[in-house]
């Protein structure tokens, strides 16, 4: 049986709930005239053009915030952020809002601080390849424009229609690239941020090698909008492949996806850009919800595997070769290939759309692990026995490439017997095998109390350091990442 972690903090019976509100000032008349005066048209108040503000993408967190700003400009959050300072209200600063750990909703009253019409391209270096922009980019806008100028992003996610880049930086966000081009702590090479107390410090370097001190930007990316708002971005782009095709293919074990991954990554090597996984629960969901169709006979497991190379005829050899041999040796029972762009997407949906198809199935208890690649579908399997008949689905998908799983638990409502079961036991079952107890979507207000299963006490107290250094009033996201013994 597994033992509860010696260091866990915070309310015992639900660490996951919000902490009590800290004593921030409240909104006045005054404060209203001086945004007013700021941002004319763009200081809302209204209560019905907040409330989509006010909840998360999974409607399972919300706030009652009564100020909503929408600055166009660095030099605008920098006053915001010093009139906020200098008058203890707390802030929430919010991109697309579409993360799924409370991370991006006020917990109470805080002010928003939406990043939403600042989405300029500032530059892009078509021999570099590096693109400069401000935060409030949505990242599908960007993949855009970047295509028509034969480039792509770097990271792409299912989110990509709403999230901004600020977002996905300020988050780390991984995504269905991350195999192929790394994550945003390499392919970001410089960032503009705004302290709390309103000062702006430009890292907005457009350069891949730069060794002098410390790389301050890295404080930043993943920290959640707890020590900075992030307004603008530098990164680095790759080129947009002349040749992409996409398998997608059935295996019959886990441990026989486990052998394919190994046989692709040997095969296709450099071209491979993506490899993904779901299980056949998450398959029937997708048909039943969103009435999309498995091309491939029915499986206990899908791959969808995306190369992406300079030359087609080059690729599709490889390709070739890669599918004989793992048929022939009946790792592999079903696939289809795509070449074209409708095909592609087509099947790209099956996995993208997972998500989607689990807010149909009521309420969703979503768990974001990576793990040793052999032990990922391990959880999902030991999750199905422990809960047994409390559950209505247990389901993993995920990206099998860099060892994330994510875990989703649907219940017909909201259950608080069923989450006394999955936590803390999901992240007793995730320490036990040294893995990260999130390892995309951040900590939010949803995981902050169980990082402990994750880093050290040590480290959790460095970090509350950094915290009260940067942002010693403790007014940006006040109630997120960090757990409530920091504060």
């Amino acid at each position: 049986p597994l033992k509860p972690h010696p260091q866990r903090n915070g309310s015992e019976r639900n660490p996951g709930a919000a902490p009590p509100r800290l004593p921030f000032s409240r909104v006045t008349r005054e404060d209203l005239a001086f945004f007013r005066t700021l941002l004319p048209g763009r200081t809302i108040t209204d209560p019905d053009l907040l409330k989509s503000s006010n909840v998360d993408w999974l409607k399972t967190v919300e706030g009652n915030s009564e100020v909503l700003l929408r600055p166009k400009t660095t030099e605008e959050v920098s006053q915001i952020l010093r009139h906020c300072n200098e008058r203890n209200l707390a802030v929430c600063p919010q991109g697309g809002n579409t993360g799924l750990v409370g991370g991006s909703v006020p917990v109470f009253d805080e002010i928003i601080l939406s990043t939403s019409l600042m989405n300029q391209v500032i530059t892009f270096d078509n021999i570099s390849g590096i693109l400069t922009c401000q935060a409030g980019c949505v990242l599908e806008n960007l993949s855009n424009y970047l295509e028509e100028r034969d480039f792509i992003m770097p990271l792409d996610l299912g989110a990509k229609g709403s999230c901004h880049i600020g977002g996905n930086v300020s988050t780390n966000a991984g995504g269905l690239r991350l195999l192929r081009y790394g994550s945003l702590r390499g392919t970001v090479l410089g960032l503009e941020v705004v302290l709390a107390d309103g000062r702006i410090l430009n890292c907005l370097a457009t350069l891949r090698k730069d060794n002098t001190g410390y790389d301050l930007k890295q404080l930043f990316i993943g920290s959640e909008g707890t020590l900075g708002v992030i307004t603008a971005v530098s990164i680095l782009c790759p080129r947009k492949p002349k040749a992409v095709n996409v398998a997608f293919l059935g295996c019959s074990s886990f441990q026989q996806l486990l052998e394919t991954f190994q046989c692709c990554r040997g095969m296709l090597g450099e071209i491979l850009s993506a490899f993904e996984f779901f299980d056949a629960s998450c398959m029937s969901l997708l048909e039943k919800h969103l009435k999309l169709t498995n091309p491939i006979t029915e499986s206990p497991f899908y791959i969808v595997i995306e190369t992406a190379g300079s030359n087609a005829t080059h690729d599709e050899e490889k390709l070739h070769k890669f599918l004989e041999e793992v048929m022939t040796s009946s790792l592999v029972t079903d696939g289809t290939v795509a070449t074209e762009a409708t095909k592609i997407k087509a099947l790209w949906s099956l996995r993208e759309r997972v998500t989607e198809a689990l807010t149909h199935e009521g309420y969703t208890y979503k768990y974001d692990i990576s793990l040793p690649v052999e032990k990922i579908y391990d959880l999902v399997q030991d999750m199905r026995g422990h809960l047994g008949d409390m559950a209505k689905n247990v389901v993993g998908y995920g990206h099998v490439g860099d060892g994330n799983l994510h875990l989703n638990i649907t219940s017909p409502s909201k259950d608080p017997a069923l989450l006394a079961a999955i936590e803390p036991y999901v992240y007793e079952w995730t320490s036990e095998w040294k893995g990260s107890i999130s390892a995309e979507h951040g900590l939010g207000l949803k995981k902050r109390n169980y990082i402990y299963y994750s880093k050290p006490s040590e480290a959790v107290a460095l970090m509350g350091s950094i915290k009260a250094m940067l942002d010693p009033k403790g007014i940006l996201n006040p109630y997120k990442t960090l757990p409530d013994n920091i504060h």
